[in-house]
């Protein structure tokens, strides 16, 4: 929801506006008069109300429901483009964003991240498109370019999770451009984590050595905390697994599942433990696999639509080594992939097709 720190006759016209009152029937609301009304609107951000009427613009916003909040953003940016003078540096005119924007914006990057959680993409594209199609880098100071670098991390993670991993409009060109703003900003941490994003990515387009390596220097890299020092462990141990190292992979990832127990981290323990359960299966540890992929699954987050399609694929995957066990697993990939569809997880589908793919190939002369 917008928030206003401090009032003046823009947002007060904004407010009107958004509510769709006459001058007199949002004055009635307010309680002040009808001169006081049309005197804000006037002079607009010349004229800053009262201690008072501060305090029942606020009530009034506040009250307001959802659709006029956003409309209430959507005419004040319109005023605000019109009224607010530009900062002018040589023949280059730079708009300045209001301190409204910048919390209305934090606030929309807060809202993406429960979207993206949800895989509400739609959603979260709108918010974040909104904030990126607007500025540019050169028109933001210090705190712009900071929200700028966090939605473009964000627009990363979303491409991802869409499956649009590589190419010009790809989660690779969202983390190296939110790289590049970080080290702008010279954030070391950030500039890390958008490293361990990109290799990410590598492991995803199936370059598994390469990905690897960089895992590998990621896992003791001081710039990174220790929770995201274990994540990168764990990828170590993903990319030896899907490459075929099963063994070496265990170990590694046992190693990231102490840390993450010692952290008290309990979703990445939890992942962790869905990972080492496809580790032991392609070592052939039927027994093990199952006993982790039941904790994962009754540890997991379960409001996720992508980490519930994770565990499904993983059981499934796992069911599917055991002659005894293929329908059943056949059944859960199914209703994975239904879920996998009705939330867009493309890269997740692919994967449900490949393993399925693969179960009917090694099936195939088994039944002749």
């Amino acid at each position: 929801m917008a928030t206003v720190h401090e009032w003046t006759g823009l947002e007060a016209l904004a407010l009107r506006k958004a509510l769709r009152l006459s001058v007199r029937a949002f004055a009635e609301r307010l309680g002040v008069s009808v001169n006081t009304v049309s005197n804000w609107e006037k002079f607009l951000a010349k004229r800053r109300p009262n201690t008072e009427s501060q305090a029942i613009l606020d009530t009034a916003l506040a009250q307001a429901n959802a659709q006029t909040h956003v409309r209430f953003e959507t005419e004040l940016a319109k005023l605000a483009e019109g009224c607010t003078p530009p900062e002018t540096t040589g023949r280059v005119t730079i708009p300045r964003p209001r301190a409204w924007d910048y919390e209305t914006w934090a606030d929309d990057l807060e809202r993406a991240v429960v979207a993206l959680a949800r895989q509400n993409f739609p959603f979260a594209e709108s918010l974040l498109h909104r904030w990126t199609s607007r500025y540019k880098a050169s028109e933001l100071d210090e705190r712009g370019l900071s929200l700028l670098a966090r939605s473009t991390a964000l627009q990363g993670d979303l491409l991802r999770d869409q499956g649009a991993v590589v190419g010009p409009l790809s989660a690779q060109r969202a983390y190296a451009n939110a790289r590049s703003l970080y080290t702008q900003l010279e954030i070391p941490r950030r500039v890390a984590q958008l490293d361990l994003s990109l290799a990410v990515v590598i492991e995803m387009v199936g370059e598994l050595e390469t990905a690897a390596r960089q895992y590998e220097d990621l896992a003791a890299d001081d710039r990174l905390s220790p929770r995201d020092r274990a994540r990168a462990r764990l990828w170590v141990g993903t990319a030896l697994s899907k490459d075929g190292n099963h063994d070496y992979a265990v170990s590694v990832m046992e190693a990231a599942v102490h840390v993450f127990e010692d952290l008290a981290e309990q979703e990445d323990w939890s992942v962790a433990q869905q990972k080492l359960a496809l580790a032991h299966r392609g070592s052939g540890n039927l027994d093990a696999a199952l006993r982790l992929i039941d904790l994962a699954r009754s540890t997991g987050v379960t409001d996720s639509p992508m980490q519930r399609v994770r565990l499904d694929t993983a059981y499934g995957h796992i069911l599917l080594s055991d002659p005894a066990t293929l329908d059943d697993g056949l059944h859960v990939l199914d209703d994975a992939a239904r879920e996998a569809a009705q939330y867009r997880l493309s890269h997740q589908l692919r994967s449900i097709t490949d393993i399925r793919r693969t179960a009917d190939g090694a099936a195939r002369p088994t039944r002749r």
